[in-house]
């Protein structure tokens, strides 16, 4: 009943699209050291649910691609300052990226819940 209300719907979406952006960064992060690593993100929520990608997931480089030919949930090079080992990731970048993760994370669970209370006072059940 919940999936197919859009609101619910978009939530869902922007749960599944900060955990795995979530996971990006927590990669980031193990790599802080590496030489030679780029640092990567996910593209802005906005642009993947616009994109519809909320649905399907690719599972390797090519596979339920996009009209760009990209799905839309594939890491991207992230843009930063390269150190001199040639690693672009900065863990105060990372640190940032994280709450802003975590943030729209809570967010899209408030709004889960909300939506759920909504229908279980219309329907006459309480918690």
């Amino acid at each position: 009943m919940f999936e197919k209300l859009d609101l619910t719907r978009m939530a869902q979406a922007l749960a599944a699209h900060s955990g795995a952006r979530m996971g990006v960064i927590a990669q980031n992060v193990a790599h802080a050291d590496t030489p030679g690593y780029k640092a990567q993100d996910l593209p802005p929520f906005d642009k993947v649910f616009a994109e519809g990608g909320e649905g399907m997931r690719s599972t390797r480089p090519g596979h339920i691609a996009g009209p760009g030919g990209e799905a839309p949930m594939q890491p991207q090079r992230a843009p930063g300052r390269e150190a001199p080992n040639g690693n672009t990731v900065s863990l105060e970048g990372e640190m940032v990226k994280s709450v802003e993760v975590r943030q729209s994370h809570e967010m899209a669970l408030a709004v889960y819940r909300a939506t759920s209370d909504v229908i279980r006072a219309s329907l006459g059940r309480s918690r």
